[in-house]
C-alpha cells in the first residue's frame, strides 16, 4: 500500500526526494500510514478543503477493500 501511496503524492509535489511515508501496524486490521513531504509541498497534497487528501485516503481505502484492512492515512510536513 506504501507503493500506491507513494506513486500518487510523487506525482503531486514538486521535491520529491522529501517524501517519507511510515507505516505503523495498529492492530491486525488498521495500519496507520504517515505520509510526511516538504513544507511547500503540504498544500498540494491535501489541496482545497482537503479534497485532494481525501481522494487519497478514497483510493486507498479501495485498493486494500480486498486486504480486509483499514489504512489510516495521515499527512504532515516534513522539518
Amino acid at each position: 500500500m506504501e507503493e500506491l501511496i507513494k506513486y500518487i503524492v510523487s506525482s503531486l509535489v514538486d521535491d520529491k526526494e522529501a517524501i517519507s511515508i511510515n507505516s505503523v501496524e495498529e492492530s491486525a486490521k488498521v495500519t496507520v500510514v504517515t505520509v510526511l513531504v516538504a513544507s511547500d509541498d503540504v498544500g498540494k497534497v491535501i489541496g482545497r478543503n482537503g479534497k485532494v487528501a481525501g481522494s487519497i485516503r478514497t483510493i486507498v481505502k479501495s485498493a486494500s477493500m480486498k486486504s480486509g484492512k483499514r489504512y489510516i492515512v495521515k499527512i504532515g510536513e516534513r522539518d
